[in-house]
């Protein structure tokens, strides 16, 4: 089964979509936030790609990790933890372009399912293109 990571620059954000997701999952798939940066007592925005490497490895299976994202740097923290690992690891490692929080929820219940990285991903991506609700167009 499929490991995911959430990568944040807000620590909050992180850990919540990893609290519902789990609760989508039936906390049957390891799921880990890596959201901003701890300085001292306090948590900062901002993304390290240290802590992003070690939620990848705590998330990890041999049947790879996708990592979902919010904007920016995040991308760029994840990218960065993603080339420090092995090339046995990059292989296995997979960054969504699925909107963070209904994106991990896809992917945390299609995950629990057993599906692949591979269908997975292309189930959070697909959310991209869905309604939450009908709207009425007022003329």
């Amino acid at each position: 089964m499929i490991g995911i990571v959430i990568v944040s620059h807000s620590h909050c954000l992180a850990y919540g979509v990893c609290e519902v997701a789990n609760q989508m999952a039936g906390n049957e798939v390891k799921i880990v936030a890596a959201g901003g940066i701890h300085d001292g007592d306090q948590w900062q925005l901002g993304t390290d790609p240290l802590r992003v490497m070690a939620a990848i490895e705590e998330a990890w299976s041999e049947d790879g990790v996708l990592l979902l994202l919010d904007l920016g740097s995040a991308v760029l923290g994840a990218e960065m933890a993603v080339e420090m690992l092995s090339p046995e690891q990059q292989a296995k490692c997979l960054l969504s372009n699925a909107p963070l929080v209904e994106g991990a929820f896809v992917a945390a219940l299609q995950a629990s399912l057993g599906q692949s990285l591979a269908e997975v991903n292309v189930a959070a991506e697909d959310v991209l293109r869905m309604q939450k609700f009908e709207r009425e167009i007022y003329e």
